[in-house]
């Protein structure tokens, strides 16, 4: 069966082969099948947002579409920057910054936020299925490594990594590694898109069985 990813960035679309490996799924983005039309994300939800997308070109292509929206909400900033965490600066480095200098006063046992992601499967025909996953964390004091992206390097998602390891959200963060830190196949186990995804394996296998 043919998904359709919902984005021009092959990185995500490699990461989606990875989340769904094992499937019989031929993932291919919208740059593999020439669409290139932009929707705007005016949602007041995740779910909204990925949704808009999802419909879009689902209509477009004739194909099963997954789209995703996600963000990350600081319970310090009052949600902030949440579903406008793309826009909350210019560019991933802007983003930081300006989040860290407003949280410069902030405690670290008050640093707490969640990545947040909703994943939206859309049939040509109009039918939608949306699910949500979520990570845990605190927001570190300085970013630290280079194998993510967004805010990964200033994320903590020490609650699920300690509980992975065998140790308890109660040692220092300190010790812990930012989501940039992870090696991909590890951060594919913790992350919000990687519990979302899991919801969305299940929904496929299920088609799978059903349509066998």
């Amino acid at each position: 069966m043919r998904l359709l990813i919902a984005t021009t960035n092959p990185g995500k679309v490699r990461e989606y082969k990875s989340l769904l490996a094992g499937l019989d799924l031929d993932l291919v983005g919208l740059k593999d099948i020439g669409i290139n039309i932009e929707v705007e994300e005016n949602g007041s939800t995740y779910i909204e947002n990925a949704e808009l997308k999802a419909r879009t070109y689902a209509a477009l292509s004739g194909l099963l579409t997954l789209a995703d929206d996600s963000g990350l909400e600081v319970d310090a900033l009052n949600g902030r920057p949440g579903i406008h965490s793309a826009r909350y600066a210019p560019d991933s480095a802007a983003r930081i910054q300006k989040m860290l200098a407003e949280m410069s006063n902030v405690p670290d046992d008050q640093r707490t936020a969640r990545f947040q992601c909703a994943i939206v499967l859309a049939w040509p025909d109009g039918r939608t299925q949306a699910v949500l996953g979520t990570c845990e964390g605190l927001i570190a004091r300085e970013p630290r490594g280079t194998n993510g992206f967004g805010f990964d390097p200033v994320f903590l998602p020490y609650p699920a990594l300690y509980q992975k390891v065998g140790g308890t959200p109660d040692d220092m963060p300190e010790h812990s590694a930012t989501m940039a830190e992870l090696s991909e196949d590890f951060k594919n186990t913790i992350s919000h898109r990687a519990h979302a995804a899991q919801k969305v394996r299940a929904i496929l296998a299920t088609m799978a069985l059903r349509d066998a």
